[in-house]
């Protein structure tokens, strides 16, 4: 598994029906797409609270070959024509859970980035986050890396609003979930 994840930050004075009118339009066109295991599509208000107006879009992909056919075809294409080129964060798949919610449409994410800490072993750090449960609530969640920075990300899909002190908590538009039942279960090594 591989997640990715690019994020536009938008003016403050941005209108948001204008993504959600994206979301509404052409979300669908990724309902079947080879090798995605979930693309969740998620925005961020400032006048919900966030301190950005933001369309970050989460990945979770089955196949490396479903995520390069993504970014070097036309979907990716797509962002970059009407967002410029945006910066793509990659981490490699630690772990992955359907949690007590699994059969719930998720309302909200949240993405908590974490440091592996200096003078812990990394295998120790990672297997400790890996396997904590999943909360009520949750629908989906998985926990990456991203080694050339020792950035351990978790994110997660939840049933109702996610409370703010679990990361960067975002609203969930709509998910495209063509292999979720692909994406490898549990602990990844």
């Amino acid at each position: 598994m591989h997640a990715m994840q690019y994020e536009m930050t938008l003016p403050a004075d941005y209108d948001m029906e204008i993504i959600r009118r994206r979301v509404a339009t052409r979300g669908h066109l990724l309902d079947d797409f080879p090798g995605l295991g979930l693309k969740a599509y998620l925005i961020r208000e400032r006048d919900a609270g966030s301190p950005v107006n933001s369309y970050a879009p989460f990945y979770l992909w089955a196949t490396p070959e479903g995520m390069n056919s993504f970014l070097w075809g036309p979907g990716f294409q797509g962002i970059v024509d009407d967002f410029g080129r945006p910066p793509v964060q990659h981490w490699a798949g630690l772990s992955y859970v359907e949690g007590p919610a699994r059969g719930a449409v998720p309302r909200s994410a949240t993405r908590l980035r974490v440091p592996v800490p200096e003078g812990v072993e990394p295998a120790r750090f990672v297997a400790r986050e890996v396997s904590r449960a999943p909360a009520p609530g949750v629908v989906a969640s998985a926990v990456a890396v991203d080694p050339s920075r020792w950035e351990l990300v978790r994110f997660t899909l939840w049933q109702q609003a996610a409370a703010p002190a679990e990361g960067d908590v975002f609203e969930v538009l709509h998910v495209s979930a063509p292999g979720r039942t692909d994406l490898p279960v549990g602990r990844h090594w």
